[in-house]
């Protein structure tokens, strides 16, 4: 039987993340506060799931395509993250992906392609567990692993280096503390903060 303390966590008004948070995490709330005015632009939803952030997306004028593995609501299309994407170089001037890479198993492939859909400059944010903040850390001594703990279906278990490892120039935010008052920290987000917030903006290789 899977261990549900985090299950139970969740379930209080403390900010761990996702749970009954998943749409007000305060994760989520830091990478939206980066998402600008959307007016005659377009922005790539990854992972789109129910579609609330394409929603909010189009709250601020961006053209949203929303992309996910299941067809979720009439709007989504349907594809597989594991493999090359069938879009346009170049296309997109926002990449929203929210807790999604964790799930992929070719991590190089999807940080690739969002990269090559994204046009020069534009926006890359994705958010995606921190599996080494101090709370994985104390409950590792009892032997309750993140991979024991998280998602069944997570394929990855990040740490600060393996996030500053794939995005090098990338800033990379998270929160502490979790309820009430939520302050946004650069400093110390490996260790405090069980999301972190990567904000890329993107340069293409010549």
């Amino acid at each position: 039987m899977r261990f549900n303390l985090l299950d139970l966590l969740k379930k209080v008004p403390i900010d761990f993340g996702q749970g009954s948070l998943r749409h007000r995490t305060e994760g989520k709330r830091i990478a939206f506060g980066f998402v600008g005015d959307g007016e005659g632009r377009r922005a790539l939803d990854l992972g789109s799931g129910d579609g609330y952030w394409t929603d909010q997306l189009k709250t601020k004028g961006w053209q949203v395509a929303s992309v996910d593995r299941e067809k979720c609501r009439q709007d989504t299309i349907i594809v597989n993250a594991e493999k090359p994407l069938a879009l346009s170089d170049n296309y997109f001037d926002l990449v929203w992906c929210s807790e999604v890479i964790e799930h992929i198993a070719n991590i190089r492939t999807i940080l690739s392609e969002i990269r090559r859909v994204v046009k020069p400059g534009g926006l890359i944010i994705i958010t995606t567990p921190n599996s080494y903040f101090w709370l994985y850390k104390l409950l590792g001594i009892f032997g309750l692993t993140p991979k024991r703990l998280q998602n069944l279906d997570h394929k990855h278990f990040f740490s600060y280096a393996d996030i500053r490892g794939m995005f090098p120039s990338a800033d990379i935010l998270g929160y502490f503390p979790y309820a009430v008052l939520k302050l946004k920290i650069r400093k110390f987000a490996g260790l405090l903060s069980p999301t972190f917030v990567v904000i890329q903006h993107n340069v293409k290789q010549q």
